[in-house]
């Protein structure tokens, strides 16, 4: 009753709060202009300005300008809220030692299992641990990303109770050929090489990419070594309708040399992730199918003076799933979306021992879930658009959830947008949590939590600012906890967080754009890698074939450890310099963490000091 009754005090609110000239009103819809459009907020191509949550867009000119192989650092330095855990120059890892933990708000987990990962609206996430791999997440196959700050549960379901990155990927928009090549080489023997070629001849388009990259690491044992590939093949049915298939394979080699204080010999994974779709789209729906798969072959490695491990981790998983949604119009000012999830998701882990001996099975497992929703954007007046949903998602070893939401987006003269929402986002136990490694509990329920926001948005002129303020409370978190003289996986842990986002962007001329951010979390509960204070700042200038881009980004209340304590404050400062040499030809040069702070993400992981990295981008 209490979560009705904020959901209706916000349209009353929006019946008093703005009371301006209808003519002033109307002029600024019709100021919407087409680069607001997303589809994540709706799963359709929507003017964000009329959706009620807060989304933040990384454009591809961001991703080309930062010079990272991953996209990920990008993510973290663009948007307010979102936080990526990393432990060296290159590369996440998995298992123990692992980075690569993404939160939003302060909701995410390590592993990543509170915050959705999309490619194309495909979630990323595995069968056995449920939780996307960061490695797979290169610059060179995005266009664009969004990031849904705050739980999208009702169009995307379990894993979206924090948020929701979607990558977009890639498309050719020109008739031709053009392909893009980068080749890099820096600090600690790192190498990075892309490249990607996008054709586009009558009604048939594709994107290809590969990609290699490579690092001895900036401490002994800590070298890392990926391989990947993407394609993506389209083709124009008429009227509206297309079909596309994509494939995206990554590999890599991750050593970890564990923590200063504990080293671990031997700690090797050798990963295989792939990922494919197939679908047929028109301008307000679709109907598509994915298959995403996994192997991991894991060392667990051994302590100084320990014998080595006579068995080796093993895993192989997979989720399949079919996605159906369409969009349609009730009555004037009206969109409709209904949609239904099917998600079949599993797998085997077993420990393999090296004299031939039985495996021993650690999980054989799998689960289906299936989910209707429906959400409904009914503009009530040119100035005030109402938006609400509900989901209805049922997993075959843990039951029914029942998802809502509810919102509204005001248009305020001078291109000014406020919004305010409420809604649901939960979570379900993962196979690992329920049925792999003590302290696993086959009786774990789904966490739950709702958030409550209200933001602003404006701009004028080249002058674009957002700000944003909100509430998250949570229950049925799942903790490690005694139980019975044992440590069990628990629904007893509680998220009580707010704060407040800002975000600012000013192109004071045609050679000089300036860009921040800065985020305020407190956690009534603390968790590991939300860093209380977050602040970027940036500046580009651009001056005949010279361009150079300089930021700063500064982190306060940075947990690595919560027993006992431990907290970073640092301030990291990075330049990137590039050249034209030619039309085709661009050479560029970075440095990172210039001051050589001495700082950690991930306890007892220390981040590389000063780093450079140079190369060459090609373009034909």
């Amino acid at each position: 009753m209490r979560h009705i009754l904020y959901t209706l005090a916000l349209c009353l609110f929006a019946q008093t709060a703005v009371a301006q000239k209808q003519d002033s009103l109307q002029q600024t819809q019709r100021t919407l202009s087409i680069d607001e459009v997303v589809v994540t907020g709706s799963r359709i191509a929507t003017d964000r300005r009329l959706l009620p949550m807060t989304i933040s867009v990384v454009e591809r000119e961001h991703i080309e300008q930062d010079n990272h192989p991953s996209l990920l650092p990008t993510l973290v330095e663009q948007v307010p809220g979102l936080f990526i855990t990393s432990r060296g120059v290159m590369g996440y890892g998995v298992a123990s030692g692992a980075a690569g933990g993404i939160s939003v708000r302060g909701v995410g987990g390590s592993p990543t299992t509170g915050v959705m990962v999309l490619i194309d609206g495909h979630p990323q996430y595995m069968g056995l641990m449920g939780h996307p791999i960061a490695d797979a997440y290169q610059s060179m196959i995005a266009d664009r990303v969004e990031v849904v700050r705050g739980p999208a549960s009702v169009l995307y379901g379990s894993n979206a109770m924090g948020g929701v990155i979607n990558i977009i990927t890639r498309k050719s928009k020109e008739p031709g050929s053009h392909t893009d090549i980068r080749l890099g080489y820096g600090s600690y023997n790192t190498l990075d090489a892309e490249a990607a070629n996008r054709t586009h001849a009558g009604r048939f388009s594709s994107t290809v990419t590969a990609s290699y990259s490579r690092s001895d690491g900036h401490r002994a044992n800590m070298d890392y070594e990926q391989a990947g590939g993407y394609a993506r093949l389209a083709y124009d049915l008429g009227r509206e309708w297309e079909i596309t298939g994509e494939v995206n394979l990554t590999h890599f080699n991750a050593s970890n040399p564990g923590s200063i204080s504990s080293p671990i010999i031997d700690n090797d994974s050798r990963i295989t992730r792939g990922t494919s779709s197939i679908a047929l789209r028109n301008s307000r729906g679709a109907v598509s199918a994915f298959y995403n798969w996994g192997v991991h072959r894991i060392n667990d490695g051994y302590s100084a003076g320990d014998s080595p491990l006579d068995y080796r981790f093993r895993s192989q998983d997979a989720i399949a799933g079919a996605m159906l949604y369409q969009s349609f119009t009730l009555l004037k000012g009206n969109r409709t979306m209904v949609g239904a999830d099917y998600r079949h998701f599993g797998g085997k882990a077993l420990n393999r021992y090296l004299d031939g001996s039985a495996d021993k099975i650690i999980a054989d497992k799998e689960m289906d879930n299936v989910a209707a929703y429906i959400d409904l954007q009914q503009q009530l007046t040119p100035w005030l658009t109402l938006d609400a949903g509900v989901r209805m998602d049922y997993n075959s070893h843990i039951g029914t959830e029942w998802v809502p939401q509810g919102g509204l987006a005001v248009q305020l003269p001078r291109n000014m947008q406020l919004k305010a929402m409420v809604s649901k986002g939960f979570r379900f136990p993962t196979i690992r949590e329920m049925y792999m490694f003590p302290p696993q509990n086959p009786d774990l329920k789904a966490e739950r939590m709702w958030n409550y926001e209200i933001s602003l948005r404006q701009q004028v002129g080249s002058i674009a600012y957002g700000v944003s303020l909100f509430y998250i409370d949570g229950e049925n978190m799942i903790r490690t906890l005694p139980v019975d003289g044992r440590m069990m996986n628990v629904n007893t842990g509680r998220t009580e967080n707010f704060g407040t986002e800002i975000e600012a962007t000013w192109s004071v001329s045609s050679h000089l754009s300036l860009s921040a951010n800065y985020s305020y979390l407190h956690m009534k509960y603390p968790v590991v890698a939300a860093p209380e204070h977050k602040l970027y700042a940036g500046a580009r200038y651009t001056v005949g074939r010279w361009a150079l881009a300089t930021d700063v980004q500064l982190l306060r209340g940075l947990i690595t450890q919560t027993s006992p304590l431990m907290e970073e404050n640092v301030l990291l400062w990075n330049c990137d310099l590039g050249f034209t040499l030619a039309r085709q030809c661009r050479l560029y040069l970075r440095a990172e963490n210039i001051l050589a702070q001495r700082y950690e993400i991930n306890a007892g992981y220390p981040m590389p000091r000063a780093t450079l990295h140079g190369g060459v981008k090609l373009s034909f």
